[in-house]
């Protein structure tokens, strides 16, 4: 039962009256009437009456306390038996919390969306908003320890309390890439910083040196011995663009609690740091200074340019010596240097005896060994003077019939064309629409060097479907030759134009060896779990791609052809880790997310990073392995953890049914008496 006051009226009238009643009192003492005690008491009276004082009666029903219990059930708790320990802790608890007459609200926590490990603080947060606080008697937390959002801890007002899993003898060692870069320049060499760490109770034959296996793009391994705990600095050099795929893996141990941290994945991106190309021009002509402007426009591009202005066969008595400002470096350039340049572009040029025989012979060295040659033909290609009939015939992919055509028509992309990435899909990149003869939206070209196949793949034609475009590898380099000098009319804009920026730039990276430009190639990529494979072939079809999960199962996945030479299928990822995806002789590999999650980075069961959590709300921090606690109630403020017990704040919570308000006194009572008190006020006065 509680006294109340039940006001008669609302509270500002009283207090206006009451204040009244004191300026009343107050002039009552000044005039010095003997009554003013009793008016004072009258008025008072009034004042209680209108305030009303009554007994409330309360009706309650009291609630249960709520103990909140949120279980850890991310991967790291199936390692070793922390699962069967946590299921014994939940059991044991539950029984004995709700043998109290208590209830127990248990939140699972699971792994974290992508890679977001043990979200233990944001479950915890969204569970106790759901609950009541002022029902809520403690927290208990069922965990290894290991999670990733302590700063999303909320407010509590009831002891919070830890149980770990795991055991005293529990022991792991982890691989950490502690410095990798997105992006590397080829040829370049970079350092990649490693560690290989141990953590909690690492056993005598652990050893202080253990195995390491690096594979890159999925080749075999190679192995080194490198010891534990420091820092080790790998020098790696990238010697193709696109992305290189670098695993490393880590002897295991049978005592270890995983092997999952003890491989990392390492994907970086090889870009070009400047191309250099060498343009050598035979003369002046217009479409020159297109070549030069499409080479200049690149700012990555270093160009080195020289045009024969003056052919040796003019007779006029000047010197060879006194023909150009700067001396024409061609030993310097075709036979030291030759080696550094990434592309060679020979634009209608012909055998003057500007360069020798040797030179050539070196050009043609160059790209066996890797270099790239670009013949773009004029008519001097199908004359006497043919650089054909130096030893760069030996690469070149075509052979001149001594024919030209001068004459209007239309570059045509042939069959093995469409399935070239070089030409694929090039009409879209045509600023006309298609003509009714089902011709290009292009302008034409106006001359042709007849030319007859070789080798390689004819990817455009010309007049009556001779090659026109011709690329090929050799060794391990690659040749391209345009039979035609007249290229620069589609970037003229002659009868509309056409994609001679595209083609160009393609070309140059198709022979530059650009990864997104490779004829025969198997990709994947990566979103959220869905993984597209995609294989360009210059085949007519491919045959099932062969995808090995982490876990070393295999799956067999049919290709559809969405246009020519490129083939696409999709599916999803089971598990993170790195697969390895193979199409006949090709074969590549990529990672779903990180080789080892962030679940499994800290495996070793601990309570650091909940200490500052737990510690100010008074609960305790304790060990399945020592035994299930008990538990005790404890006052609010108390210490709530012991050695085996832990404390729960009991919150007396309750619900109100019904409420009975009783006034102390009868009104007319208080009206009698305030009446009674103003006549004995007025009789005193009156006997003055």
């Amino acid at each position: 039962m509680n006294i109340i006051l039940d006001p008669l009226i609302p509270p500002m009238p009283v207090a206006v009256l009451a204040v009244f009643l004191v300026l009343l009192v107050g002039f009552a003492i000044w005039r010095g009437l003997p009554g003013w005690w009793l008016r004072a008491l009258a008025g008072v009276t009034v004042l209680v009456a209108l305030a009303n004082p009554a007994l409330q009666d309360e009706d309650r029903e009291p609630l249960s306390d709520i103990v909140m219990m949120v279980v850890d059930r991310s991967a790291s708790q199936e390692l070793s038996d922390r699962g069967s320990q946590t299921a014994a802790a939940v059991d044991a608890l539950t029984r004995d919390i709700e043998g109290r007459g208590m209830e127990v609200r248990a939140v699972d926590v699971p792994d974290g969306i992508g890679d977001a490990g043990t979200e233990l603080m944001t479950v915890l947060s969204e569970a106790q908003a759901e609950e009541p606080q002022s029902r809520i008697a403690g927290t208990i937390l069922v965990t290894d320890g290991q999670l990733h959002d302590p700063q999303r801890a909320p407010e509590l007002q009831a002891p919070l309390h830890t149980l770990l899993t795991g055991r005293s003898t529990d022991w792991d060692r982890r691989l950490i890439i502690k410095n990798a870069p997105a992006f590397a320049i080829l040829d370049e060499e970079i350092v990649l910083t490693l560690k290989i760490e141990d953590q909690g109770a690492v056993p005598a034959d652990a050893g202080e040196t253990v195995d390491l296996a690096i594979a890159i793009d999925g080749e075999a391994p190679e192995t080194y011995n490198v010891p534990v705990g420091e820092d080790l600095n790998l020098p790696i050099t990238l010697t193709h663009g696109g992305r290189n795929v670098l695993q490393f893996q880590l002897a295991t141990m049978d005592t270890e609690l995983t092997d999952r941290n003890n491989a990392a994945v390492v994907q970086i991106n090889g870009v070009r740091d400047r191309l250099r190309v060498l343009l050598v021009s035979g003369e002046p002509h217009a479409g020159e200074r297109t070549w030069r402007n499409l080479l200049k426009s690149d700012s990555a591009v270093d160009l080195v340019h020289f045009t024969i202005l003056r052919p040796p066969e003019k007779q006029d008595g000047v010197p060879v010596s006194e023909l150009s400002l700067i001396a024409f470096p061609t030993r310097e350039l075709f036979l030291e240097k030759v080696n550094e340049f990434d592309l060679i572009i020979f634009d209608r040029y012909k055998r003057r005896g500007i360069l020798p025989a040797l030179y050539f012979d070196s050009i043609r060295q160059y790209v066996e060994t890797g270099g790239a040659v670009l013949i773009a033909a004029g008519p001097d290609f199908a004359s006497a003077d043919s650089i054909y009939r130096s030893s760069l015939g030996d690469i070149l992919p075509a052979a001149p019939t001594a024919r030209v055509f001068e004459e209007g028509y239309k570059p045509a992309i042939s069959e093995i064309g469409a399935r070239h990435p070089v030409t694929e899909s090039l009409e879209k990149f045509a600023p006309n629409a298609e003509a009714e003869d089902g011709t290009p939206g292009w302008g034409r070209w106006m001359r042709h060097v007849e030319v007859t196949e070789t080798s390689g793949h004819t990817v455009m034609t010309g007049i009556n479907e001779t090659p026109l475009l011709t690329l090929d590898r050799v060794g391990e380099g690659r040749v391209a030759l345009l039979a035609s000098d007249h290229a620069w009319l589609w970037h003229r804009g002659y009868e509309g134009g056409g994609p001679q920026l595209e083609l160009l730039r393609r070309l140059g990276h198709w022979m530059m060896r650009e990864p997104d430009l490779e004829e025969e190639a198997l990709t994947a990529s990566v979103e959220g779990q869905t993984v597209t494979l995609t294989r360009r072939t210059l085949a007519e079809g491919v045959g099932e791609v062969t995808v090995t999960d982490p876990d070393g199962s295999e799956r067999a996945i049919t290709l559809d052809e969405v246009r020519p030479g490129r083939f696409v299928a999709s599916f999803e990822g089971t598990s993170q880790g790195l697969y390895r995806v193979k199409e006949g002789e090709i074969e590549t590999v990529f990672a779903l997310g990180p080789a080892a999650p962030r679940e499994f980075v800290e495996t070793v069961a601990s309570g650091d990073k909940l200490e500052p959590i737990v510690a100010p709300l008074r609960g305790g921090i304790l060990n399945i392995e020592d035994g299930i606690p008990n538990v005790r109630m404890v006052s609010e403020g108390r210490n709530a953890a012991g050695r085996g017990w832990i404390g729960l704040t009991p919150r007396n919570a309750y619900v109100t049914t019904n409420i009975t308000v009783t006034p102390l006194v009868s009104s007319w009572l208080f009206l009698l008496l305030a009446a009674l008190l103003s006549v004995g006020a007025w009789l005193r006065e009156g006997r003055r």
